[in-house]
């Protein structure tokens, strides 16, 4: 008897007296579904999770940039603010030298 034939024949006998019979057709089918099906719900779950993710970052960056936005408004207002006082003051100041020389030369 050549010598793969005894190896043959003893890995098949040990092999049967270890193992149990293979479940049959239908439930390995079942269970081939199951893994299909687990795999493709694991791959939603986490392209779910992964726009989730993206989307709140995209919030925040956004949050940040409205903020931005405000306190540049913010800024500019108080900029027109002090410039309108400046031009409200030199305005007055002019008035002042005017109404004094008018006065003055009324008098004079």
């Amino acid at each position: 008897m050549p010598l793969w034939v005894f190896f043959f024949v003893i890995l098949t006998l040990s092999s049967s007296s270890h193992c149990s019979p293979p479940p049959p057709l239908t439930l390995r089918m079942r269970r081939y579904a199951d893994a299909i099906f687990t795999n493709s719900y694991r791959k939603v779950l986490g392209q779910l999770s992964a726009r989730k993710l993206l989307q709140d970052i995209m919030s925040r960056q956004q949050g940040e940039r409205n903020e931005e936005r405000g306190a540049t408004a913010r800024l500019g207002r108080q900029v027109d603010s002090v410039w309108a006082e400046q031009k409200q003051m030199e305005l007055e100041s002019i008035l002042v030298a005017l109404l004094q020389k008018h006065s003055r030369n009324s008098q004079g």
